[in-house]
């Protein structure tokens, strides 16, 4: 009987990923704030306390089970807050801390790739004014800096920002996120210091580890329209162009395209990637409805073969990543990471099927030729 086998090239990298405020616990100078005083904004009211108690140390048996199942990577990210816990003041030992759990996974042959930023931001720069502020480029210009200085024997793979539009969105358009604004505008200058952001991080580290990788993880979404399409076309692909597309094309060119805005010039930032990440997750189908600003004021209708899923997630649609992984190559042109994949499945009834049907496409991807290197 002939035997199908799905061979991924030599030096692939297979590994998991994480966000410090997922697993590590203890925290209280940054997310946890906005947990505590907006009962109800996290999904079931949910706070992290000790999470995964990996500043606890158990961290440790984390990376026991990576290096046992026989990961070669890891991403994640550190809490700014932590080691900057004030502004240009050093926690030490926190610096100690992260120190040791990057070289545990080095001395258990799990390369680390390091987020500089997951969403959480310390308090006394959310009171300067968060990602609005002029201020903050020079900010996280300087933890990149720090960053590298301290934790740079154990890391050459950086990431900068995770989902940098998710976040702009989500702070300052649908207001789920800190500091929970509902202002377009407010959204695209936070986009642009982002951009601004990662420019200024990703120089400040070549400079220090001109070896090193950076880059950055994008979300990409598919969006598709429904009928009546004479309706619903133009929005759909207004949402995907402000989100999918204007912020990698800026990344080519220099320029930040946005509804609503004059066009923005950012010189230094142009070729700022060594690599392309990739998180991919879901598939939206839907039209205009002026009911659901949530979702950008776009419903939400499933294809009738998909999986359930939480409110306002999407559809659960594993078949879109070689589709998600050919358009980022096809506007970056540099090696792939997949970043982030995954599913919300609160019975784990369905998580193998997606990560299976994730992992072909991948395959079908790297068959056409396109340069993806690992998946996390």
């Amino acid at each position: 009987m002939a035997e199908g086998i799905y061979r991924f090239p030599d030096g692939f990298l297979w590994g998991t990923a994480t966000s410090a405020h997922q697993v590590e616990g203890h925290a209280h100078n940054s997310w946890a704030h906005w947990e505590t005083v907006n009962k109800g904004i996290v999904y079931e009211n949910q706070q992290h306390g000790e999470a995964c108690d990996w500043w606890g140390g158990r961290w440790e048996e984390d990376f026991e089970r990576m290096r046992y199942l026989g990961h070669k990577t890891h991403r994640l990210s550190l809490d700014w807050a932590r080691v900057e816990p004030a502004p240009g003041t050093l926690d030490e030992d926190a610096i100690e801390k992260y120190q040791n759990m990057l070289k545990g996974m080095v001395d258990r042959g799990i390369r680390p790739m390091v987020s500089l930023h997951h969403f959480t931001n310390p308090m006394w720069l959310e009171e300067e004014g968060g990602w609005l502020s002029s201020a903050v480029v020079d900010r996280f210009a300087r933890w990149a800096e720090v960053a590298v200085d301290s934790f740079g024997d154990y890391v050459d793979l950086w990431c900068t920002f995770n989902e940098p539009m998710v976040f702009a969105a989500q702070a300052y358009f649908a207001g789920f996120f800190y500091p929970g604004r509902h202002n377009p505008l407010k959204m695209f200058r936070a986009a642009e210091m982002l951009l601004r952001a990662h420019a200024a991080a990703y120089h400040a580290i070549k400079a220090k580890q001109p070896d090193s990788e950076v880059g950055l993880a994008k979300h990409i979404v598919i969006f598709e329209s429904i009928p009546p399409h004479f309706i619903n076309t133009l929005p759909v692909r207004t949402v995907r162009r402000v989100f999918n597309r204007a912020f990698l094309e800026a990344m080519i060119t220099g320029e930040l395209k946005l509804p609503l805005r004059r066009k923005i010039m950012i010189p230094d930032l142009p070729g700022t990637y060594d690599y392309a990440g990739l998180n991919y997750y879901q598939r939206y189908r839907g039209g205009f409805s002026l009911r659901a600003p949530d979702t950008f004021f776009l419903t939400q209708i499933p294809g009738p073969d998909s999986p359930p899923s939480p409110p306002m997630w999407g559809e659960i649609y594993p078949q879109g990543m070689y589709e998600t992984i050919a358009f980022i190559w096809k506007i970056l042109r540099k090696p792939i990471y997949i970043t982030e994949t995954g599913t919300p499945d609160k019975g784990d009834d369905i998580r193998r099927w997606f990560i299976a049907h994730v992992v072909h496409q991948v395959w079908r991807a790297i068959n056409f030729n396109i340069p993806v290197k690992g998946i996390y």
